[in-house]
């Protein structure tokens, strides 16, 4: 099968690899309808995570299950699945306890950009859809396997509630998602933090009420401008860099929350500030499984399209071009077609 392979920083490539196999009895293999890549997958990418070898790319997928292992009763083959960049199996006290990315089984997905792809832990990993769903939800039905699901858990971390005021530093995919996750959970009012008028448009569509171009410090005084010289209730962190922590750390009002989902990069935090500024923090991998079923319905429904962050889509062949466009922020998103 084709499938995408990274051999050092910049150099993504397409080559010819062995089909997946099952492996262990609570396996799936999926024929991947479509993929995508992530703006995580931008470390690797710039160097910012070390590539010592080659190594296979992608962790967002929607497929047609194949063949699955013996273990396996809750999808079949023929069946449309959605599952989560980490694996579950959605029965273990952390999952019981919301937190399907902690299980004690997980791994992380990271062959994705492939037209084949092995799940573990498949029984709790996938959801089925109840009929193949048509085309046009595709790109946001993918969304849920990372970046809506991410924003979402965002939101929900950060304790976004209806009437509240939330704050989305990041204007990448996930931050994008982030701002509908506020919108969906009541925000009244959405601030999203972008310099870049594309993205600013689409986060006005998605919900947003204001717009805020600057950073650092500057940003965060325009914040506290907005909010009458309080803080948000709510900040959302989608970057992952020691400048967008400390930017929506020191946006939150005290006694509001920080939900952090960018993966960290050489962020620090003084525990001092942080102590006397009485601001809650909670982030890590998003609990996506624990997701998927009611934002599957909010897909198909047409209550939310976050596929909208899609803004390139290429065959997969032509995947070196989608990390470059997204490098060069010529992309938001790119989709993958095997």
């Amino acid at each position: 099968m084709r499938a995408t392979v990274i051999h050092a920083p910049g150099d993504i490539r397409v080559e010819d690899v062995p089909e997946p196999k099952i492996l262990e009895p609570t396996d799936a293999i999926i024929r991947t309808v479509v993929t995508c890549v992530c703006g995580s997958d931008l470390w690797a990418y710039r160097g910012l995570d070390p590539v010592a070898q080659p190594q296979p790319m992608g962790h967002e997928y929607v497929g047609i299950v194949e063949e699955v292992g013996s273990d396996v009763t809750s999808v079949k083959p023929g069946q449309f699945v959605i599952g989560s960049f980490a694996t579950s199996d959605n029965t273990c006290p952390n999952c019981r306890n919301g937190y399907q990315s902690n299980c004690v089984h997980r791994e992380f997905m990271s062959t994705c950009q492939a037209e084949y792809v092995r799940i573990p832990q498949a029984q709790g990993t996938l959801v089925a859809t109840a009929e193949h769903p048509a085309e046009e939800f595709l790109p946001s039905l993918l969304t849920l396997s990372d970046v809506m699901g991410t924003g979402w858990y965002a939101a929900r971390a950060a304790e976004v509630r209806p009437g509240s005021t939330a704050v989305v530093v990041g204007d990448g995919a996930v931050g994008l998602c982030g701002v509908i996750a506020a919108r969906e959970l009541g925000a009244e009012r959405i601030i999203a933090m972008s310099r870049h008028e594309s993205r600013q448009r689409l986060a006005l569509e998605f919900g947003a009420t204001d717009i805020v171009t600057e950073r650092g410090e500057e940003g965060i005084a325009r914040v506290k401008e907005l909010t009458d010289g309080v803080g948000a209730d709510s900040v959302l962190e989608c970057v992952g860099t020691e400048q967008s922590m400390q930017q929506a750390l020191r946006s939150t009002r005290p006694g509001g929350n920080v939900g952090f989902v960018g993966v960290p990069h050489e962020v620090a935090i003084d525990g001092q500030e942080l102590f006397f500024s009485h601001v809650g923090l909670r982030g890590g991998p998003a609990p996506v499984r624990g997701y998927l079923p009611d934002l599957i319905d909010r897909v198909l429904t047409g209550r939310i399209n976050p596929g909208k962050v899609f803004d390139l889509t290429l065959p997969l062949e032509q995947v070196a071009e989608g990390y470059r466009a997204m490098d060069e922020r010529r992309a938001i998103k790119t989709l993958l077609k095997p």
